[in-house]
């Protein structure tokens, strides 16, 4: 049985190796950075900055790095799903090394992600561009893989009705959000749950299981619980591990009723014309017209359209009219009602609505 909305305390390798394969539907991953800064930085007002200076973010060399990526990514792919996707977050320091792991392992790279902070923090030194972005890689199992969740309806519902860009600009962790231990940050890298927020909403389901191999403070868990989804995080450090569970214990999920996302046309259940007619809502008989009354066509009692010289179905007849290659019957007929010309699209809607 899947430890469900549990943290493991471990080696995240050790720890994955115990759970079973194709259990999971979304992994995100912050791995190491292998980012350590030669010697001490201090702001302009000889403040000193907190670098990633931790253990657990020191590796010998890039051999050694490459070797932790490729078994944890290897473990990754064992434990995904085959519709499943990874999520991988990383800076310059270690993402083109990741890549090309996850490439070697057979991985299909669906997006790579910007991450645009809006309040990165500043070059101290002068000598480098400041780095204002991070990178994240989306994943599916290979290239063969046709079916993954993307939900692009609700993404684009998020962006007020814009296709979401793969640029997305939001604030780094601060504030009242950033956990603190001691006065100190709880943690070098803890992420806005925000990014979370897009990246589960955008690529999961309520009720499926995401893994989080870098649990870290717990923002992945955080997330998932308010969003209904079901979450497993590994840790090897206890004093993150402890952090983590008092966030989570104060989270509060959203209803189910909170949760339903726009759909796309393609997963809304599909409404047969006949159906229409079968249950009242247009009579056989009556009139369609297009949406200038120039062509006419009226409905029969099995659902099909007669016009003056053929019969056929509502995309059909809507063709021949107009004599083209195809047409969405659904849009191009209207029928009359209060003096108004209405596309019968909103009677498939009507009976949509019914349905759920």
């Amino acid at each position: 049985m899947l430890p469900l909305n549990e943290i493991l305390i471990g080696d995240c390798i050790a720890e994955m190796a115990k759970l079973p394969e194709r259990s999971v539907d979304m992994i995100f991953a912050d791995p190491p950075y292998n980012l350590q800064l030669q010697g001490e930085l201090y702001r302009p007002d000889n403040s000193k900055v907190d670098a990633v200076d931790d253990e657990w973010d020191r590796f010998g060399d890039f051999t050694a790095y490459d070797d932790f990526t490729r078994r944890w990514l290897t473990e990754a792919r064992r434990l995904l799903k085959d519709d499943g996707t990874l999520w991988v977050i990383g800076s310059y320091h270690n993402i083109y090394r990741v890549g090309t792991v996850l490439q070697d392992l057979g991985f299909w790279i669906l997006n790579d992600i910007i991450w645009r902070k809006a309040n990165p923090m500043p070059n101290f030194r002068g000598k480098r561009f400041t780095n204002a972005h991070e990178t994240m890689l989306w994943c599916s199992k290979s290239r063969q893989q046709k079916r993954y969740t993307f939900n692009y309806e609700a993404m684009k519902a998020l962006n007020d009705d814009l296709q979401m860009r793969s640029d997305w600009l939001i604030p780094i962790c601060s504030g009242h959000e950033r956990l603190k231990s001691d006065g100190q940050k709880a943690h070098a890298t803890q992420k806005p749950e925000a990014l979370l927020y897009r990246v589960i909403l955008a690529a999961s389901e309520p009720g499926q299981v995401l893994l989080d191999p870098f649990f870290g403070s717990g923002t992945t868990g955080a997330v998932a619980r308010r969003l209904g989804r079901a979450f497993i995080g590994i840790e090897r450090e206890e004093r993150y591990v402890e952090i983590a569970r008092r966030r989570l214990a104060q989270v509060t999920p959203l209803g189910p009723d909170l949760l339903e996302t726009t759909r796309s046309k393609r997963q809304e259940p599909r409404i047969p014309f006949g159906w229409v007619v079968e249950r009242g809502l247009l009579s056989p008989g009556q009139v369609l017209t297009d949406p200038s009354g120039r062509h006419r066509a009226r409905v029969r009692a099995d659902g099909s359209l007669v016009c003056t010289d053929a019969t056929g179905s509502i995309h059909k007849i809507g063709a021949h009219v107009q004599g083209a290659p195809a047409c969405n019957g659904w849009t191009f007929w209207h029928f009359e009602a209060d003096g108004r010309r209405i596309p019968i699209d909103l009677l498939r809607q009507k009976l949509r609505a019914s349905l759920s």
